[in-house]
């Protein structure tokens, strides 16, 4: 059993595509190594900025045996009298086997052939080839003259089985022993000895031969390269890799960034609230991890706080530091890739940026006090919705509107005339200098705005809220001012991108629709409002000048849209696929609120001991009900068993108790009810021919039927659930 070491060395690649990367490294590594029937243990992957590196550990050093079946004729074609036909001749001659082999089985013959396992390190470089030329990155790039696309040109490859060099070669650069350090920390003369120097040499020699296989620019590129150190075998990669000052195993390179940035926040007198999401950009900008502590002017902290965090986490990636009481200090923590020389010198540079991004926040900030909210509605005409549907101005009155008719649909108890203000400014942001120049805080400005407009503070927090949530995990709304404002915002952005014929085509999504469904159907979820969707799909498009023969055909095709995101989302949050098929069958219902809870109530049904019984009746129930060709009314009178009478009773106990529990959402109580029909059921059909010849009492017979189903199948279609 061996390692198998595969590392791509390239340029810097951009942070954010880190952790995509080598989570389909590993799934490529994982699968490719199956199919070539390669027995391995584990992979593990590892990243830097400079490099993507995988280890399959526990790899065999042959390929594992199979045997292979080929199908052939019938026994009947292929044996004559006991004696093999042409037939069974020429198909065991095709492949390769001798006719006495042949097995026979289910009344056919088959060749079966079993295959030696070959050597591993025979298979390794066609598919350390294909690993690489396999993986894909949201953007390419090309260099030299060379048609293959990669994330970052490659500048060296190490490909190590155990310590055999495997031979791989992608546009001129060929695999090797010798990987990168840091690009500027080096192991002192002292600390590396003449084995160091002997590394060094030894790594020219190589580049030496190598250069004059590839092209000038290339080769000059690779022997120019700095920090060469040599990896012996794949066991000693990670202790080599970080006596050089890198650490490529980027779990520990963000717990080290991590402690670092909290032990530095604590001694400067605050602490750090860490963003996951930027600590994970740093993690991927770092190959030698050291924290620092940098300051700015006092004055700046007169500025609304988000007005100085954002430009340090989303343009500088600092991260701020706070006070115990929550307050902003002056004061942000910088992580720098390399060791803890000459600190004070980084952390100037680092401040001198820093103090020009809050100047122009400054700056910025003072021009917009000038003008109030309100007094930005005219500058909203100069700035385009969308093509052919007027302007921000025409669309923050159409907000009013839209909020002030789901309000009354959700009969909502909120302050109309807060509601109104809040849905008429939402946008007046997008024209001021902050949001122009740093996009990140619009609705954050809005809210701060407001404030000092004297605005009232539901209207301040809603227009913040009403972009709520701007991303997949962000918090939602809690007012509902904010929460029927977002919804409307979202609801007209879609039905007017929709009535130009812009829906989203598979990954297409340049309005970022989806996103935007997804966040209307978390609002109606969190906040339990149950609207019509239809009809608020239809109110959005009347407000949008819609034609009418237009708005027929979009009001199904937008709806439909949403209950994908809503099927979707359903499944991910772990329920069955037919439980959400079975909930989303009866398509007139277009509350998400309701059908939310009836996918959960049913989903923890068919795991109780309950379910199988319910399930079978009302499938037989169901079955039976196709067959009723006109809808009459149960008589009683008709009845001829007991049955009949009994399923009769049950079913209209059972509705009662079924209507009053619906009003309240509350279907387990639903599914309780309709339990306690199924000995009643089958009861009624070991008793009952339903199918009577007399069709009065067929008839009557599968009215009553279809009462029953009303019951069973007042959560879902209980016909879709797969036992």
């Amino acid at each position: 059993m061996e390692k198998l070491l595969f590392e791509i060395g390239t340029e810097e690649i951009p942070a954010k595509f880190m952790p995509g990367i080598l989570a389909q490294l590993q799934e490529l590594a994982e699968k490719k190594m199956t199919e070539l029937r390669i027995p391995f243990e584990a992979v593990k992957v590892y990243g830097t900025p400079r490099r993507m590196t995988f280890i399959a550990s526990g790899v065999a050093e042959a390929q594992a045996d199979s045997t292979v079946e080929a199908k052939g004729p019938s026994a009947k074609i292929a044996f004559v009298n006991g004696e093999p036909s042409k037939a069974a001749l020429g198909f065991a001659r095709g492949q390769g086997v001798d006719v006495k082999d042949l097995v026979v089985r289910d009344n056919y013959v088959y060749a079966v052939k079993h295959l030696a396992g070959a050597a591993v390190k025979d298979l390794l470089p066609g598919l350390l080839h294909d690993i690489l030329t396999s993986l894909n990155f949201p953007k390419n790039m090309r260099w030299a003259d060379h048609e293959f696309r990669f994330v970052r040109p490659i500048r060296w490859l190490v490909a190590l089985f155990g310590s055999e060099v495997v031979p791989a070669e992608i546009t001129g650069v060929q695999s090797s022993k010798f990987s990168r350090g840091h690009r500027f920390l080096r192991p002192s003369a002292v600390e590396a000895g003449k084995e160091h120097e002997s590394v060094l040499d030894a790594a020219k020699a190589f580049f030496d031969t190598a250069a004059s296989k590839v092209k000038n620019s290339v080769a000059s590129a690779v022997i120019g390269a700095t920090g060469v150190v040599e990896i012996p075998d794949a066991d000693a990669y990670e202790k080599v890799l970080y006596d050089n000052f890198v650490m490529v195993d980027q779990d520990a390179r963000r717990e080290l960034i991590r402690e670092q940035v909290t032990e530095l926040g604590i001694a400067e007198g605050g602490h750090v609230e860490i963003d996951e999401d930027l600590l994970e950009e740093v993690n991927y900008l770092v190959e030698w991890p050291t924290a620092l502590c940098g300051k700015f002017e006092e004055k700046f902290l007169a500025l609304p706080k988000e007005c100085i965090i954002t430009p340090m986490r989303d343009h500088q990636r600092y991260f701020p530091v706070m006070a115990e009481d929550g307050s902003l200090l002056n004061k942000f923590i910088t992580v720098r890739n390399g060791g803890k020389d000459h600190l004070e010198v980084v952390a100037h540079g680092n401040e001198r940026v820093l103090r020009a991004r809050l100047s122009d926040a400054e700056f910025f900030f003072n021009e917009d006090r000038k003008q109030s909210l309100a007094d930005r509605l005219e500058k909203l005409k100069t700035v385009s919705f969308q093509e052919g549907l007027g302007n921000m101005n025409d669309k923050s009155n159409r907000l009013v509107q839209a909020s002030n008719m789901l309000s009354m649909a959700i009969n909502a108890k909120v302050d109309k005339e807060k509601l109104n203000r809040a849905a008429l400014l939402c946008k007046c942001d997008l024209v001021t200098g902050m949001v122009v120049e740093f996009t990140e805080l619009q609705g954050v400005m809005g809210r701060e705005y407001a404030k000092l407009d004297g605005e009232a503070p539901e209207v301040a927090l809603g227009i913040f809220e009403h972009y709520l949530p701007r991303f997949a995990g962000d918090e939602l709304p809690k007012t509902d001012i904010g929460r029927i404002v977002g919804i409307a915002d979202k609801l007209d952005n879609i039905c007017a991108t929709f009535s130009r014929g812009l829906a989203p085509t598979g990954s297409q999504d340049p309005y970022a629709l989806r996103r935007q469904a997804l966040g209307i159907i978390n609002i109606l979820l969190d906040a339990n409002y149950h609207i019509s969707l239809y009809k608020v799909i239809a109110g959005s498009l009347y407000l949008l000048n819609i034609a009418p023969e237009q708005t027929g055909k979009l009001v199904p095709q937008i709806a439909e849209f949403m209950k994908q995101r809503l099927r979707n989302m359903l499944i991910d949050q772990g329920i069955r696929y037919d439980v959400v098929d079975a909930v989303l069958a009866e398509e007139r219902n277009d509350d998400f609120a309701d059908l939310y809870a009836r996918a959960v109530a049913l989903n923890n049904f068919v795991a109780s001991e309950a379910a199988p019984a319910l399930i079978q009746a009302a499938t037989r129930v169901a079955n039976l009900c196709k067959k009723i060709e006109e809808e009459t009314a149960i008589n009683p009178q008709l009845f001829e068993v007991e049955a009949e009478s009994a399923l009769h009773k049950a079913a209209m106990e059972a509705n009662k108790e079924v209507l009053a529990a619906s009003v309240q959402y509350d279907y387990a109580t639903v599914l309780t009810e309709a339990t306690k029909l199924v000995d009643p059921i089958n009861k009624f059909f070991d008793d009952v021919m339903v199918m009577a010849e007399d069709v009065k009492i067929k008839n009557n017979r599968l009215a009553l039927l279809s009462a029953v189903k009303d019951v069973t199948h007042a959560v879902g279609d209980l016909n879709a659930i797969v036992q």
